[in-house]
């Protein structure tokens, strides 16, 4: 049940935060006015730094569309996310990318919690979608070593696609094993751990908007 005394009391005293702070919300301010900014953005307990905005991150996607479209010329494609990390840019890109296309998605992964080092390989194939005779570009959020491109690109082309590309988010500077070279590449960056927009510590921080650099590695 809704307190409607509380709920004009809340009210009044945003018009009066208004009154004193024309163009400004009260309810919009409320994390700065309480010091939970950096538990809002999604930093608390976190010493990071943004490595790249959202507006950078949007631009950079509208930019790698008009790209893909003058590649495929009208052709159908199959877009492919590699979960859980790229759910974010497979969304934004599938919405940019003015061609008639399906999205599907494939499970790999091989590290687990806050450790920069990979172990074994896995792949779920369950919810991949049948490519067979499609245009197909794998989306990937990080190109590390390239253990796990390298081998989704193996599998689905036993599948019978007409042809395959692979798109990365970021390509991490330093740390390629194999040697393999995204169709198109969004940012280069140092190795360093990076979190958000899809990219996770211990499963968090998935949620925000940028990519942020942990001030130390985890280990």
């Amino acid at each position: 049940m809704v307190d409607w005394h509380l709920w004009g009391d809340l009210h009044k005293l945003n018009h009066r935060w208004q009154v004193m702070h024309p163009g400004k919300s009260w309810f919009q301010d409320l994390p700065s006015i309480l010091g939970l900014n950096d538990l809002w953005n999604g930093k608390a307990g976190l010493a990071m730094e943004i490595l790249i905005t959202q507006e950078q991150i949007q631009s950079r996607i509208a930019e790698l569309a008009r790209s893909i479209e003058a590649d495929y010329e009208g052709r159908p494609l199959s877009l492919i996310g590699v979960m859980t990390g790229s759910l974010m840019l497979l969304a934004d890109l599938a919405r940019s990318i003015q061609l008639p296309s399906r999205v599907g998605v494939i499970q790999a992964g091989s590290y687990r919690g806050a450790t920069t080092v990979g172990g074994v390989l896995y792949i779920n194939d369950t919810f991949l979608p049948d490519v067979a005779g499609r245009d197909v570009i794998i989306l990937d959020d990080i190109l590390d070593t390239g253990h796990t491109l390298s081998a989704l690109k193996d599998l689905i082309a036993q599948r019978g696609p007409n042809s395959i590309r692979t798109g990365v988010l970021l390509r991490k500077i330093g740390r390629q094993i194999v040697p393999i070279e995204p169709d198109y590449t969004g940012f280069e960056i140092p190795n360093r751990f990076v979190i958000g927009y899809g990219l996770d510590f211990n499963d968090d921080y998935r949620h925000l908007p940028h990519i942020g650099v942990l001030a130390e590695d985890p280990e």
